[in-house]
This record gives structure tokens, C-alpha cells and sequence, in this order.
């Protein structure tokens, strides 16, 4: 469960780093916190007003809590997929091809959190996320989203030197048209398209560099840049 491929309409490979279902747990329980601390406060102000105890204060409370009631829902929209609990753990929720959800994907994972947390103690959710392989609870499944770790989110070693290995076979001998200023812009543009899975920018630079190279090829477009990257660097160190 700790990652999974997918492959957008422009045939990108994306990696998702899924986030461990600990880190979910972990960060259900800090939004756990954030609404004590805001109960505690109601509590305390209304308390100050020294309201009696009838229908009014008994109003008055519910209606100071509905913040709590849509806290996962009006947190995720106004940060784009994010808690205060996801964002100090540094995950996300995300479409299941790496996009940000719709309104109506986050209402309909608010609307099965019911269904995920209440029942078993959220047992079904925990169990739900291990099973499925993609981070998935049931609201995620009714979705279309998962839950990703940002701690890491490129794939590739962050030196790409370091993974051209003395019996590597190079692809394309091409690549010795590009100056060491043709591949250090295109790794560093390829590593930020990667890091944000932008695939529109990942496109462009594979028509660049064929354009730049003459290079005949049926690879992805992410794959054939990364392999472009590693034979300048085989043909660099000979």
C-alpha cells in the first residue's frame, strides 16, 4: 500500500506515494484535538454569558457547533484536500490520477465518513484503506480520491548521475546533441513537472527534446526524458 501507478490520458506514468494508514490516524487525531479546543471554548464563552440552561443555550451550542460538524469538509476545500491534521502530517487528498478533487468529491467523502468512522469505531476504515491498496476508505472509493503523502513525492533518486551504473546500456546515442545547458534545464524541468505531476509541461518537453534531437521513439513521455537524462550522463562520464 505504499504506492501505485497510474497512467493519465497523455500516457504519463505518475507514481502516488500513498499515505500510511498511521499517518491517517495520526492526523484524525490531531483535527481531534483542534475541536476539543474549540468545544472548550464555546464552552468557556458561553459560560461568560451565563446563559441558563433551556432551549435557547441548547440552540445557541448547536449552532456554535456546526463548524465541527462540516470541519473535514470546509478545511479540504479551503485547503485545497488538507485538514490542520493532514497538514502538519504533510498529506493531501487527491483525485485517484494525481488532480485536485471536485466539490462534489469532497462532499462525497464527508457524507461516508458516517459510514467509515462510525461505525466499529472506524474499524471499516482502517480496514477498508489496508485492503484496498490505494489509501482508499469507502468514501475515498465512492469518490474516485486517495489520501497521498507529500514527504516525498518524486520518484526518481535526486541525483540521476548516481543511478547511471558502470554496465548501463544507453538508448539513444542522440543525446549527445544536447549541451551540458540543454540537460541541466531539462532535468530541472522534468524534476519540478514530476514533483507537481504536471503532465502538460512533461508533453512539451518530450516534443522539445525530440525536436532538439531527431530521436525516433515509442517510450512515454516521462520514461523516454528520464532515459534521454541517464544517457547524456552515460556518454558524459565516458
Amino acid at each position: 500500500m505504499d504506492n501505485f501507478q497510474i497512467e493519465t490520458a497523455q500516457n504519463i506514468a505518475i507514481s502516488q506515494n500513498v499515505a500510511h494508514v498511521t499517518t491517517r490516524i495520526g492526523s484524525y487525531l490531531i483535527d481531534a484535538l483542534f475541536i476539543i479546543g474549540y468545544y472548550i471554548i464555546i464552552a468557556i464563552i458561553i459560560g461568560m454569558l451565563d446563559i441558563p440552561m433551556s432551549m435557547e443555550y441548547m440552540s445557541l451550542f448547536v449552532l456554535l457547533g456546526l463548524p465541527v460538524f462540516f470541519y473535514s469538509l470546509l478545511f479540504e476545500i479551503l485547503m485545497n484536500g488538507q485538514t490542520p491534521g493532514k497538514y502538519f502530517n504533510q498529506i493531501r487528498v487527491v483525485k485517484l490520477d494525481g488532480s485536485k478533487p471536485t466539490f462534489g468529491s469532497y462532499l462525497i467523502r464527508w457524507l461516508l465518513r458516517f459510514v467509515d468512522f462510525t461505525l466499529a469505531s472506524g474499524s471499516v476504515a482502517v480496514l477498508t484503506i489496508l485492503l484496498n491498496g490505494k489509501g482508499q476508505r469507502l468514501g475515498d472509493i465512492a469518490a474516485g480520491t486517495t489520501v497521498i503523502s507529500e514527504k516525498k513525492r518524486i520518484t526518481l533518486k535526486d541525483t540521476i548521475v548516481s543511478d547511471v551504473v558502470d554496465n548501463y546500456t544507453p538508448t539513444y546515442s542522440q543525446v549527445t546533441l544536447l549541451t551540458d545547458n540543454d540537460i541541466h534545464t531539462i532535468t530541472s524541468v522534468y524534476r519540478d513537472a514530476i514533483k507537481k505531476r504536471n503532465h502538460k509541461v512533461i508533453l512539451k518537453l518530450h516534443t522539445k527534446v525530440i525536436e532538439l534531437t531527431k530521436i525516433t521513439t515509442e517510450q512515454k513521455p516521462a520514461l523516454f526524458i528520464d532515459t534521454v537524462i541517464k544517457d547524456y550522463h552515460y556518454y558524459a562520464r565516458q
